[in-house]
Formats: structure tokens, sequence, C-alpha cells
């Protein structure tokens, strides 16, 4: 197949591939906020809000909103690197000789500055230069491809303590409404009917603090760990598709330059 053909090939799809984790996350961000609507409609929302005191539901949905703005933040940085990563591989395929020749200083060591800004640049870069170092010989990438996985995932394992921490608000808010909720049984008088209604007044407050901050702690929960599940499908496409450019074309032509 010549370099041509393969760099036709890898245009149509690099234009689907690098929009699908943004489109995903927005799909997905969209449908939420529909929801989210609807329920401020029917004035669903406006009563969690006012019926729980302790503005733990609030602070739970302040965290979750900040949260999805990271998962933004990251998605498009993937799909940064996707893009960057799909644009070397069709400049490897249309210049070769920019992993043909061991000399730095001709004008193929300036082509490689050429390569798009981006980690998966910044590995084969990394590649040339172990390959120029090291000599002839087989090249090991496993170290360089650790490092490289390291860097793509990022601040991805933020969204799993984010998840975690909303879970655990919302059982927080729970033991906090059984408190309000059971503590007027101390002092109760079952002959004292205003005592009677205060407390029961009380007791349902707790018991409403309780299901609405757990219910919303326990969806932040799902639909943060949805949002990063789906960034984690991306990052880890990228570094496959990082894998399969470097172990079928860029190790292979080094390992043939310093072998001849």
């Amino acid at each position: 197949m010549s370099s041509t053909t393969l760099s036709s090939d890898l245009k149509p799809a690099s234009g689907i591939a690098d929009r699908a984790p943004l489109l995903r996350w927005m799909i997905f961000t969209g449908l939420c906020v529909l929801a989210a609507v609807l329920l401020w409609r029917y004035g669903l929302i406006h009563l969690m809000l006012a019926s729980d005191r302790t503005y733990i539901s609030a602070v739970i949905v302040a965290l979750y909103i900040l949260t999805s703005l990271h998962c933004l933040w990251r998605t498009i940085a993937i799909a940064r690197e996707g893009d960057a990563g799909r644009a070397a591989a069709q400049i490897l395929a249309q210049s070769p000789a920019i992993l043909s020749t061991p000399d730095t200083t001709t004008a193929a060591a300036a082509d490689r500055k050429t390569l798009p800004p981006g980690l998966v640049a910044d590995h084969i870069r990394d590649l040339i230069l172990k390959a120029d170092a090291q000599g002839s010989g087989p090249i090991d990438q496993t170290l360089l491809l650790r490092s490289l996985a390291d860097r793509l995932r990022g601040s991805n394992g933020f969204g799993a303590f984010a998840s975690d921490t909303l879970m655990k608000l919302g059982l927080l808010g729970t033991i906090v409404g059984f408190i309000i909720m059971l503590a007027p049984l101390a002092g109760l008088d079952a002959s004292d009917r205003t005592m009677l209604k205060s407390s029961m007044g009380l007791m349902t407050d707790g018991m409403a603090i309780a299901m609405y901050t757990t219910l919303t702690g326990l969806v932040g929960s799902i639909l943060l760990r949805i949002q990063y599940y789906m960034l984690d499908t991306a990052t880890a496409r990228v570094f496959s598709e990082a894998v399969t450019l470097t172990e079928t074309r860029v190790v292979p032509a080094l390992e043939r330059l310093h072998d001849r």
C-alpha cells in the first residue's frame, strides 16, 4: 500500500474519531440538562433545596457541576491528543524519511519538528532519541509506553474520587437526617399534643433530609461514573492507536535504520 493511499484512508476515520469523545459527552450532558429542566419545571428541585436545611444536597449539586466541567476539560484534551496522534500518523505515512536517517543535522531532523504537538508526538521523539542513543538492537518501548499511559490519563482519576465523595456526602446527609428525625423522641410527651405535633414535624423534616441527600448523592455519583467511564474509554483508544502506530511503523523503521 502506498503512503498516499494510507494517508487518504486515515483522513475520513480521523474526522469522525476526534469528535467522538466530545460528542458523547455533549449528548450525555444534554440529556442530563433536559432531565434537570423537567425536574425544575415541576418544582422537584426547588422542593429538594427547600426541604434540605443542611444544604448538603446543594453542595452535592455544586460539586457535580464542577466535576462535570473538569470532565469536559479532560475530554477536550483527550480529543486533541487523538487528533494530534492521527495527524502524526499521516505525516509519517507521507514523509517516512523522518525516521530513515540518523543524521540529526539534516532536513529530516527538522521535519521531525513538524509533528503536531502532543503526547503521542513526544513519545515518537523519545523513541527516536532512544534509538540514536542505543544504536543497534531491538528497541524496547515498555517503559516509555507506561510513561505515555500515565501522561494520557492525567487527572482522570479525579473522577473516581469525586464520585466517591458525592456518595459519601449523600450518606452523611442520611445520618444527619436520621439524627434530626430521632432527636425529638428523647423528650416526647405523648399527652402533650402541641409537643407531639412539633416532634412529628421535626421527624418529617429529618426524613426528608435523609432521603433527598441520599438520592442526590447516589444519582450524582452514578452520572459522574458514566462521564468518566466514557473519558477513560476515549483515553484507552488514544493509547491503543499510539501503540499500534509505534509498533507497526516507528519501531521497525528505527530498528532497520540502526541495524544497517
